[in-house]
């Protein structure tokens, strides 16, 4: 990843320290929050996929375990709070139809 001199790879990188010490803290963040990133899409879209098979159980289970990634994915400020609320209310929506039109 990175060597004393600030490389990666052969891409030649700053050549002062606190710039150098920078980009190793951008880089480890940018890894950090991938995982946390990359969570919240996954459960999103498997939330998405069992509304879809409306499987109430399922929907409801995937729907929550969600709206906790998005709620983590915020907190560590990866995603913006407002961002994260938008998305999880409209998986709700999509929850209630759902439960509207198996009720009826």
């Amino acid at each position: 990843m990175f060597n004393q001199a600030g490389w990666i790879g052969d891409k030649e990188l700053a050549n002062i320290k606190s710039a150098i010490k920078r980009n190793k803290q951008n880089e480890k963040r940018r890894l950090r929050n991938r995982i946390f990133r990359g969570r919240a899409r996954t459960f999103v879209r498997q939330a998405r996929r069992a509304i879809e098979e409306s499987d109430m159980e399922s929907a409801r289970q995937a729907t929550l375990e969600a709206i906790r990634a998005l709620d983590k994915a915020a907190v560590k400020g990866i995603l913006h709070e407002n961002n994260a609320s938008r998305r999880k209310g409209r998986l709700m929506q999509q929850l209630a139809d759902l439960e509207k039109n198996l009720a009826e």
